[in-house]
């Protein structure tokens, strides 16, 4: 079972979704409307660790919330890139502005009080401890 659960950022067509996961390690670039959150989780000690790549988007952009055992992650972004032949004319512009935001729950709720996050060369690091006293209750069927 895993701890880690995706939440689509938009609702689209499955066939769609399957062919640019299968795709994925395939772009070298993004094109308009591709920029994503990749994150990587571990749990180590009582702790989850979250790295995720959020390249060119500064730090005041970013926005962190924790809700049990949801994390969420929003960033806005101004993504640029320009391609320019020898005598200076310019065969490509592209441009991404907007949010970009990635969801997932953890398997234990998280203890926001001691959470720390850090960002550093494109890197959003967070460091979630596991909320403790968190057990499950049975409940007698009447």
């Amino acid at each position: 079972m895993s701890n880690l659960s995706l939440f689509e950022n938009h609702v689209s067509d499955p066939f769609e979704v399957v062919f640019r996961r299968m795709m994925a390690p395939f772009r070298s670039e993004h094109t308009s409307g591709d920029m994503d959150i990749r994150v990587d989780v571990t749990e180590k000690d009582g702790h989850f660790k979250v790295r995720a790549d959020i390249p060119g988007v500064k730090k005041d952009n970013i926005n962190v919330r924790v809700d049990g055992n949801l994390v969420q992650i929003d960033a806005q972004t101004a993504d640029e890139m320009e391609t320019r032949d020898a005598d200076g004319k310019v065969w490509r512009n592209e441009r991404y502005y907007g949010a970009v935001s990635r969801a997932f729950t953890l398997a234990n709720a998280v203890d926001e009080t001691k959470a720390v996050a850090k960002y550093e060369d494109g890197v959003l690091t967070l460091d979630l401890p596991k909320k403790s006293g968190t057990s499950s209750h049975r409940i007698a069927v009447k």
